[in-house]
């Protein structure tokens, strides 16, 4: 559809390559959209970046002041699309301003947000469901390790409740333990953070063990759109994130599938989401990590397969009936993060990785995450950084 039917714009609020996802993934569905991010980030070198319109171009941030920021914006209405998950979570609040009847979200309510996003409140969720998952232990006091059968568990990890915030500040997603008195010393020394924290069974496999099932669901609870993909390669090894993934037939994953329909509905689930699960190698069950709550880094991947999330939000905030994807997507397809995956070849062994010829077929064909030849800069501006910060490097050397 083009701009003559979607007259009303979006604001991405976002960073990074997730925000430049949803900005192009919108563009493609022919749909007008600003971007509240900080000055000079990725998503600012596309073609198609526009800061929100005013006196005051948002950075994204929230709070009072952007309520304000948005009450003096000169926009009759708008629909607004998070790139995180502490955006998702403050936009179930805007329904319920006084600002909702111009800016619009496809949301779910504040507690289904917080019930998805708290790992630990997701856990005990999940408990009274019959959904796999890993064994999970909220750490609220030393004698929250002592209850924990320690001996009992494969292998065992700290992580955070809230995922975002402790990558942020810790530069990493979660901590190896190997003994209970361990246990207590990772866990002292996160105190001073102010971090909630879980214990997590470790779920035995590999990087191409991971799975996702991807898609929207409207305010009607229809299923509009399914798209699901398996993680080939993973940087860094043990807790990163993927850095080749491929496209894969839904009827491969008819367990998460199942298990995310179900989940959904019993949480009455509106809006974009994205759930990981990992294949059990001890048992073969599917069992769910995490579900995103927002459009996720592979967005736009699922947008050129054919399943746009980001179109089915803003019709569905707007009230508009919601595009029902094909569910005879392209399988097959990957999708790269060049710099990620080139570090994770590095570390495998040929075992592991297969012919290197193998990994230049995967590349040569592949989706990137940020650069395109109809929108270059994005890519050949994070590349310029990456050759600047690896030259500083070896001089300091």
């Amino acid at each position: 559809m083009g701009n003559s039917v979607y007259r009303v714009p979006a604001i991405v609020m976002g960073r990074g390559p997730t925000a430049l996802g949803i900005l192009r993934s919108l563009r493609l569905a022919g749909i007008t959209a600003y971007v509240a991010c900080p000055t000079g980030d990725h998503v600012t070198r596309s073609r198609w970046y526009r800061p929100t319109p005013g006196p005051t171009p948002w950075d994204g941030s929230m709070g009072p002041h952007a309520y304000e920021i948005l009450r003096h914006m000169p926009l009759d209405q708008a629909v607004l699309i998070p790139g995180a998950d502490d955006s998702a979570l403050w936009l179930s609040d805007m329904p319920r301003s006084d600002l909702a009847d111009r800016f619009r979200v496809s949301s779910s309510t504040r507690l289904t947000q917080e019930i998805l996003q708290d790992k630990s409140r997701f856990a005990s969720f999940l408990q009274d469901t019959g959904i796999p998952h890993p064994r999970t232990f909220r750490i609220d006091s030393p004698a929250d390790i002592d209850a924990m059968p320690f001996d009992e568990l494969d292998r065992c990890f700290v992580k955070p409740v809230n995922s975002q915030i402790f990558s942020d500040v810790m530069g990493v997603k979660g901590i190896w333990v190997e003994r209970r008195d361990e246990l207590h010393d990772v866990w002292r020394k996160l105190q001073g953070h102010d971090f909630k924290l879980m214990a997590q069974e470790y779920v035995p496999g590999k990087a191409n063990d991971h799975y996702f099932v991807d898609g929207f669901r409207d305010a009607g609870g229809e299923l509009t759109g399914l798209f699901t993909r398996q993680r080939v390669r993973m940087h860094p090894a043990d807790f990163g994130n993927s850095s080749y993934s491929r496209s894969i037939p839904l009827e491969t994953l008819k367990a998460p599938v199942d298990n995310m329909t179900e989940l959904l509905a019993k949480l009455d689930y509106r809006g974009i989401f994205s759930a990981e699960f990992k294949r059990d190698r001890r048992d073969g069950e599917y069992r769910i990590i995490e579900v995103n709550t927002r459009a996720w880094t592979y967005v736009e991947f699922a947008a050129r397969s054919g399943v746009n999330v980001c179109e089915m939000a803003y019709q569905d905030a707007l009230g508009l009936p919601v595009t029902r994807a094909s569910t005879e997507y392209r399988s097959g397809a990957g999708c790269v993060d060049l710099h990620r995956d080139i570090n994770a070849v590095r570390t495998q062994d040929v075992s592991t990785r297969g012919p290197f010829l193998t990994i230049l077929k995967q590349w040569l064909g592949a989706h990137f995450h940020s650069f395109r030849f109809d929108d270059p800069r994005p890519g050949l501006s994070f590349a310029r950084k990456l050759l600047v910060r690896r030259w500083k490097e070896r001089s300091a050397a």
